[in-house]
């Protein structure tokens, strides 16, 4: 079983992608509860590398829809313009066009296509993380492909 520094390294550069590309408020902040998390549960987790990844990409999507809940509640902020993400960032930027052509789905396609791809789950892991069967899963990424491939010819 690998520690949580070990799962940290390995996953945190993904799940932090894919809460940048869900548009999630505050992502490295998420970033943090998600593996506060795993560090609190990892000792009573069960299964193989694959499992444990779905695992932390479910606490990623969880911990997601709470930060939106929670952001629902609050006032908007009084004044000035709050950036979509820090000045410097760890990781590579993404491409400008692919962040415009994402920003382009609706919220469920954007959320597939980031978990099938920047987290590398099967179809299977991501129907079990949005709820959703894996047929419906498969039209909403074939939709979402189309739309990307739209978005980035133009």
């Amino acid at each position: 079983m690998p520690g949580v520094g070990d799962v940290y390294r390995t996953l945190a550069p993904a799940v932090l992608g894919y809460l940048r590309a869900q548009r999630a408020p505050e992502p490295e902040d998420l970033l943090g509860e998600v593996f506060v998390q795993v560090a609190r549960d990892l000792p009573r987790f069960k299964g193989d590398d694959a499992a444990l990844r779905r695992w932390v990409f479910a606490i990623a999507h969880n911990r997601l829809l709470d930060a939106r809940r929670r952001q629902g509640r609050r006032p908007p902020p009084a004044s000035g313009v709050i950036p979509d993400r820090p000045a410097s960032l760890p990781a590579e930027p993404l491409d400008p066009a692919l962040v415009k052509a994402l920003g382009a789905l609706t919220p469920e396609q954007r959320e597939v296509i980031v978990l099938r791809f920047v987290a590398d789950l099967p179809l299977e892991d991501v129907a079990r993380i949005v709820s959703r069967r894996v047929g419906a899963v498969k039209a909403l990424q074939h939709r979402a492909l189309d739309a990307l491939a739209k978005a980035l010819a133009t």
